[in-house]
């Protein structure tokens, strides 16, 4: 009873708890019902950007609602009888709960969501109720669906364990059923209204393309707020269930997050795919580059030959000439005047001025692809005429003329700003036409041109009967310096028996001046064997002589790999020195310029401004001098002139000198320097001899007044003979030989009908001309080698063009091979041998003359020597110092050696005699007999003036008495003996060696008959 009485009071307590709380609940509701009313409107405009898709999950949200709308029924109906609130009233403070509930839950979660379209991003904490961008669907409260509920909530309504039932029965007696509503809405609301949230997420409802542009119906306009009220659940006996921790937590940021690492990965994918394609589009965009040039890079034609004289003179044209030396002949590029501007030869195709139209044109004699020009203006020390700007037309006839425009007007082209530097001018595209004309329309001065043309031969087009094709395998391009040391390099790795590459010396900037020699032993000067040069580079403008001796390198080795057995006989018998640059300073200057850019001075001269073909000492003078004063050859000799003092210490290129003891120390036998800018073969003298003003013997034995006392045509033949003496060598009729040698084996050398580069022709036909009668120059290199050393040196230009492009190349070799074989040949032209003593000793620096010709040579550091001379005999004499001379008979034929021809020499006495001469410091006496005296004395000759008539008669008496002796000697032998004589006693004679003349067998001869002295000196001009 006890325990019954303190458990009465007890119910009422809990009761009125449970009343008040009921109550607060609903006045909560009442109040959050009124404030949703208000926010309803906002939020459905919100969500006016809702997808496609968003709508079928409403309509499947919907489909879940209806089925639920009868238990919202039920619980309606059980709510009336008890006189509780309005099921409206209810819902809406239930919605207030679950809104306070929302906004607690979202307070604490800082993250912040990025920029749309990511459809994730949380309102502000201070308004709840405001939605952001991406909207909402339409508030309509859903069944929590099983995939988002745990498994504690997954049981179903109709299944109801006994003790729920239990639970219902005792809350329905104790009237706690509507509380018990109540909680059981709240502990259900919130997952229904985080469907509606944008946090919330659902894979059932996940939008797989999140960037499709939403679609969403849009909301009834009626204000009944019914429709935004959610459905309350079906009421259920089942007792209330508390929500675990994990259903109050948004799971919408991890999704989002999710599905922003998804875009992401996708954005990045996308762009390593745009990337690599990129990169695919770039390689191909670069390969096909380079397969086919770009519009805008013209095509790099050569020259078709205005300057190297290929285009003829019938194929050009022009309007007019304004004198009769500026025809359109002139407007060559580079062409150049004569000394007298108002002659025949001016320097450009100069226009009348009286002329309305002017125009220049060529011909190709075919179709070609024209690409473009080179101007240049005209060469005049005085005038600065140029032409500044020009059209450009074409035609097939040389009737219609198409003149060249880019779609809106004619084409200007931009020439000259200067009389000398070349301006290209390239087309865009190649222009296939016949003819060519050159319209100008400003020009500085007079109209005044040279020019060349630019263009390639059509695929489809014939090689012309002037085109020759090369037959070597060899390297047809330019090389600059470090490609020319490379080249030389692969030679001697390829023939490094017979090859040698050394340096003659360096140039001003440093450069070394490389050589090549080509020889069975190189490195050793062979006994018998003589030394040829070629030489090129002495203007580095003049490129055509070092790309063919670059050439003729690779020719020799590789025939003579392959047993050629006319190189090998050059090489075993010839010991041969090819320098290719002997001024790689000015050349490497004019490489940089190009082809046809150059100008004509550009690159000739050395870095310090000296020319090296000029640069020698001037011995022409100083034999000429001596000749005149009877000086030659007891004083001064006509061989090995010495250099005078003072010119090394003078004006001299650091070249010069190194060339100078280059040749020194190598006895060259012959050589030939190669250079361009005209087309002919010059020989020595190169410096013209001033006209003596005394008499023809220097002596004044023949004055002038004289002359006048003979006939016209006695006079005309000593006028030609002295002014030939003016510039003629003792060897002229061999250099003639040698000159032509080279120049009729070139296969267009000789081809003058068309006259020379720059003039008409001046070598009457034969390509050779006497460089004194031509352009004469004082210190050249070839009058220093003849007058310096054993060489005989000429100087072979080349072609027109003193930078000929590289198409060229090829064949240029083709016409120059054959002459550079044939001109290392004569080296064996003539007579070669030894001189030794009666010991067997070699003999250096003996003197060797030939009778008839005043020019001696001297034998090398072996004793041997070699002198040029053409077919005939000749009287040889070698001379030496301490010894007696002796002389020969050598004969020269037309075989392809030499003709031998050694000396034995012998001691002679008057070395001691001068040795006692020098050191009594008097002279030999002569022994007289004294008239009035009975002993025959010996006394000393008389020295005082009464003594001079004696001792001119004594020495004329002796001059007799050797020449008579000297006749007998000859009339008495039967053959022709060699005679040795000394000068004291001059009747003492000693027979040496005895040659019989080819031509005694042929005869018989009586010794009493007297034989002739017949001069077996032959010359060139006798053929």
């Amino acid at each position: 009873m006890k325990m019954q009485t303190s458990r009465v009071p007890l119910l009422p307590i809990l009761f009125a708890l449970c009343w008040i709380l009921s109550f607060v609940i609903n006045v909560d509701s009442a109040v959050s019902e009124r404030s949703n009313q208000k926010t309803r409107s906002t939020q459905i405009k919100e969500n006016s950007a809702i997808s496609s898709r968003r709508e079928e999950i409403q309509d499947g949200f919907s489909e879940d609602t209806q089925m639920d709308e009868p238990n919202a029924e039920e619980m309606s109906d059980k709510d009336k009888p008890k006189g509780k609130k309005t099921p409206e009233e209810v819902l809406a403070a239930k919605a207030k709960k679950a809104a306070e509930k929302e906004a607690k839950a979202k307070k604490p979660k800082p993250t912040k969501k990025p920029k749309p379209p990511k459809p994730t991003k949380k309102p502000k904490p201070p308004k709840p109720t405001k939605k952001p961008k991406p909207p909402k669907p339409t508030k309509k409260t859903k069944a929590p669906k099983p995939t988002t509920t745990p498994k504690s909530r997954e049981t179903q309504p109709t299944r109801k364990t006994t003790m729920e039932e239990e639970e219902e029965k005792l809350l329905l007696e104790l009237g706690w059923d509507t509380l018990n509503v109540h909680n059981k809405k709240e502990a259900t609301t919130p997952p229904l209204i985080k469907e509606h949230d944008p946090d919330y997420w659902d894979a059932k409802y996940e939008v797989p393309e999140p960037d499709l542009i939403p679609k969403v119906k849009k909301p009834s306009s009626t204000d009944d707020p019914s429709i935004y009220l959610p459905i309350p659940e079906e009421t259920s006996n089942s007792p209330q269930t508390v929500a675990p921790w994990y259903e109050a937590y948004d799971y919408s940021d991890l999704a989002a997050k999710k599905l922003e690492e998804e875009l992401e990965k996708a954005r990045k994918a996308k762009e390593e795919k745009a990337e690599k394609l990129r990169k695919i589009w770039e390689e191909e965009e670069e390969e096909r580059r380079k397969q086919t040039a770009h519009h805008a890079e013209p095509k790099k034609c050569p020259p078709l030959g205005m300057e190297s004289h290929r285009v003829e003179d019938d194929q050009i044209l022009a309007s007019s000439m304004s004198h009769h030396g500026y025809s359109a002949l002139r407007g060559r590029l580079n062409m150049q005047s004569s000394d007298d501007e108002e002659d025949v030869y001016g320097g450009a195709w100069c226009a009348d001025t009286e002329e309305k139209e002017h125009w220049f044109q060529m011909d190709a004699r075919r179709e070609v692809e024209f690409t473009g020009i080179i101007t240049q203006g005209r060469n005049s020390e005085s005038n600065n005429d140029f032409v500044s700007s020009y059209f450009m037309a074409f035609s097939n006839d040389s009737r219609d003329w198409m003149v060249l425009h880019d779609g809106y007007a004619e084409w200007l082209f931009y020439g000259n700003v200067d009389k000398d530097t070349p301006v290209m001018a390239e087309l865009s595209y190649p222009v296939v036409a016949r003819y060519i004309r050159i319209l100008p329309q400003s020009w500085n001065g007079s109209l005044c041109m040279r020019l060349e043309v630019l263009g390639c031969p059509l695929p489809t087009s014939y090689p012309t009967e002037n085109d020759v094709s090369p037959t070597d395998d060899l390297d047809y391009r330019h090389h600059n310096y470090k490609e020319m040391r490379q080249m030389m390099k692969v030679i001697n790795e390829e023939c490094p028996n017979i090859t040698r590459i050394y340096n003659v010396g360096r140039s001003s900037q440093g450069l070394k001046m490389y050589a090549m020699e080509i020889s069975d032993n190189p490195g050793e000067h062979e006994k018998g064997e003589p030394e040829f040069r070629y030489t090129a580079g002495l203007h580095g403008n003049e490129v055509l002589g070092r790309e063919l001796l670059l050439l003729l390198m690779q020719f020799l080795c590789k025939e003579y790999n392959d047993d050629n057995p006319r190189v090998r006989r050059l090489v075993e018998g010839v010991r041969i020195h090819l320098v290719p640059s002997l001024n790689p300073d000015a050349y490497e200057l004019a490489f940089e310029m190009g082809s046809e850019m150059g100008n004509w001075a550009l690159g000739h001269w050395t870095e310090e401004g000296y020319d090296i073909f000029q640069n020698f000492p001037d011995l022409n003078s100083v034999l000429w001098g001596a000749e005149d004063r009877g000086w030659v050859p007891r004083v001064v000799p006509n061989h090995h002139i010495p250099i005078p003092e003072n010119f090394l210490n003078g004006s001299v290129a650091v070249e010069t000198k190194a060339i100078i003891t280059w040749m020194e120390r190598t006895p060259f036998v012959l050589g030939a320097n190669l250079q361009g800018g005209e087309k002919i073969v010059a020989y020595p003298f190169d410096m013209q001899r001033p006209p003596r003003a005394t008499g023809v013997d220097g002596r004044g034995s023949q004055t002038m007044p004289e002359y006048h006392q003979m006939n016209e045509e006695t006079w005309a033949r000593i006028q030609r003979q002295n002014e030939g003496a003016l510039r003629e060598t003792a060897d002229e009729n061999l250099f003639r030989w040698l000159a032509m040698t080279y120049a009729h084996s070139h296969l267009t050398l000789t081809e003058t009908h068309r006259g020379s580069c720059h003039t008409d022709d001046i070598t009457g036909g034969q390509g050779i001309i006497n460089r004194a009668s031509w352009k004469p120059v004082v210190g050249s290199m070839n009058d220093f080698s003849y007058l310096h050393t054993n060489c005989f040196e000429i100087s072979i230009f080349l072609g027109c063009d003193k930078f000929p492009h590289e198409s060229e190349l090829a064949t240029e070799w083709e016409n120059n091979r054959e002459a550079l074989l044939a001109f290392i040949e004569q080296v064996h032209r003539g007579i070669k041998g030894v001189v030794r003593d009666t010991d067997g000793n070699l003999l250096a620096n003996a003197t060797i003359s030939v009778e008839g010709i005043k020019h001696d040579v001297k034998t090398a550091a072996t004793g041997d020597y070699w002198r040029l001379l053409n077919p005939g005999e000749y009287r040889v004499t070698a001379r030496a110092d301490g010894y007696t001379s002796q002389t020969r008979l050598c004969i020269v034929g037309y075989d392809a050696s030499a003709t031998p021809c050694s000396f034995t020499l012998t001691k002679s006495n008057w070395a001691r005699i001068r040795q006692i001469m020098a050191q009594s410091g008097k002279k030999p006496r002569m022994p007289t007999n004294t008239t009035g005296s009975t002993n025959s004395r010996v006394t000393v000759e008389s020295t005082g003036p009464a003594a001079v008539p004696q001792n001119e008669r004594q020495r004329r008496m002796r001059l007799l008495r050797l020449r008579k002796l000297r006749m007998e000697k000859m009339k008495g032998s039967t053959t022709m003996k060699t005679t040795t004589t000394t000068t004291a006693p001059p009747t003492t004679t000693m027979p040496t060696e005895t040659t019989t003349s080819w031509f005694d067998t042929w005869f018989e001869v009586d010794s009493t008959t007297t034989s002739q002295d017949y001069n077996f000196e032959y010359s060139i001009d006798a053929y």
